[in-house]
């Protein structure tokens, strides 16, 4: 065999690795969205352990959400103001800051950023369980390590996603706001005026329906690569490695997708 027919053969097989790791990986989360799905069908529900989660989740990350959400709406302020200016526009700069966040940036920096911290926290603690074999030890006494641990958080992420990012949206354009008014000289009523009419309960359901989708890849995925944690202390920093780029890649992508799907219909 030439070398170019073994260099085809090694590039079609490491596609095909790749392909069927993918494929692996997909059909693992499925599974486990599955086992959460009938885990809280037939009981009983963590009640507690969900109620502790979305303390962790929402309340927890809070101030990052909204340190994030308020440097964004200023800084989009600044650049919209500046490039509307060359039309005349700048009046209306509070039009393009308030749509831009309540479709795209309030969900889709939120859940980044929510998710990096969220997500690494899952999996780290889930992992440690796992190479510590307590995951183990709870199958051993049994109770369902799904209904236990992975139900109440990625319900957790769920709910608690698109509540940060209705309030991550609306502190977006409240800062927006005060960098529009001190460097255009609009009036509080006149800005509002101009959000009021350009937000529709369209373009809310749009970025809402996407932050819901969000919470539940991070919790999931956060869920899914601890669960799979193997290898002791090191492979705990492995896997949560893994599950924030994972995170990341699958919400910009999911993004995209959405918004495809979504802008028809809403």
């Amino acid at each position: 065999m030439s070398q170019a027919g073994g260099q085809t053969l090694g590039g079609v097989g490491a596609v095909g690795r790749v392909v069927m790791e993918f494929a692996g990986q997909f059909g693992g989360i499925a599974a486990l969205t599955w086992d959460v799905i009938v885990s809280q069908l037939r009981g009983p529900r963590e009640w507690t352990l969900t109620i502790q989660q979305l303390r962790v989740v929402g309340v927890q990350s809070m101030s990052i959400a909204f340190l994030t959400a308020a440097a964004t709406g200023m800084i989009f302020a600044v650049q919209f103001g500046w490039g509307l200016r060359r039309f005349g526009a700048s009046l209306y700069a509070g039009k393009l800051v308030s749509i831009a966040f309540v479709m795209e940036l309030g969900p889709v920096l939120t859940s980044l950023v929510v998710g990096a911290r969220i997500g690494a926290g899952i999996t780290a603690e889930l992992g440690s369980m796992r190479v510590t074999e307590q995951i183990d030890a709870i199958r051993a006494l049994g109770a369902n390590p799904v209904g236990k641990l992975v139900a109440p958080r990625v319900i957790a992420c769920t709910l608690a996603i698109p509540i940060l990012v209705m309030m991550a949206d609306l502190i977006g354009t409240i800062a927006a706001m005060f960098i529009t008014m001190a460097s255009v000289g609009v009036s509080t009523r006149f800005y509002w005026d101009q959000v009021l009419t350009t937000v529709g309960i369209g373009d809310l359901c749009h970025g809402l329906i996407k932050s819901v989708f969000f919470g539940y890849v991070i919790g999931v995925l956060g869920c899914y690569y601890g669960m799979r944690t193997w290898g002791g202390t090191q492979g705990v920093g492995l896997s949560t490695t893994e599950a924030v780029v994972s995170i990341a890649i699958t919400i910009l992508i999911a993004d995209f997708l959405l918004t495809k799907m979504l802008l028809p219909i809403l």
